[in-house]
């Protein structure tokens, strides 16, 4: 065992903290106790993501491994995000609203038979047209 901040090896015992041995640096005087590792061993981590791209749910891995769904889920995205590289999109893209939904959307009375139709344009150069109905 050596100390932790000046890295000497002479430690003595010095007592118990919170149930757990408590050791002393001759040399600095440091007091401090053992880590302990906390976490989940890498290959319960690997269970889990091999688990997760078989299908099985969040929640049943969790009850597998003996962890939390939100564990098991950091460790498929942290798994994801160290393998795979996200694409990048290519090119511009632009999002228009469309006054005429504005419209349907804020209208409260139906017309017609009861359903708002509309008419969107398929093929500018040759004028065909499309028609949707909205269910509300």
């Amino acid at each position: 065992m050596n100390c932790r901040k000046c890295g000497n090896v002479q430690v003595v015992k010095n007592g118990h903290h919170l149930g757990k041995q408590r050791f002393k640096c001759k040399d600095c005087g440091f007091q401090f106790t053992r880590p302990d590792a906390k976490g989940k061993p890498p290959q319960t981590k690997c269970l889990a993501i091999i688990l997760y791209v078989m299908g099985l749910s969040l929640r049943s891995i969790a009850s597998i491994v003996n962890a939390s769904p939100k564990a098991v889920l950091d460790w498929v995205r942290a798994f994801g995000a160290a393998r795979y590289e996200k694409p990048i999109p290519k090119g511009e893209v632009t999002v228009e609203l469309d006054e005429m939904w504005r419209f349907l959307t804020s209208k409260r009375i139906n017309s017609g038979s009861g359903r708002h139709i509309v008419v969107l344009q398929v093929n500018s150069s040759t004028g065909n047209v499309e028609g949707a109905m909205l269910l509300s």
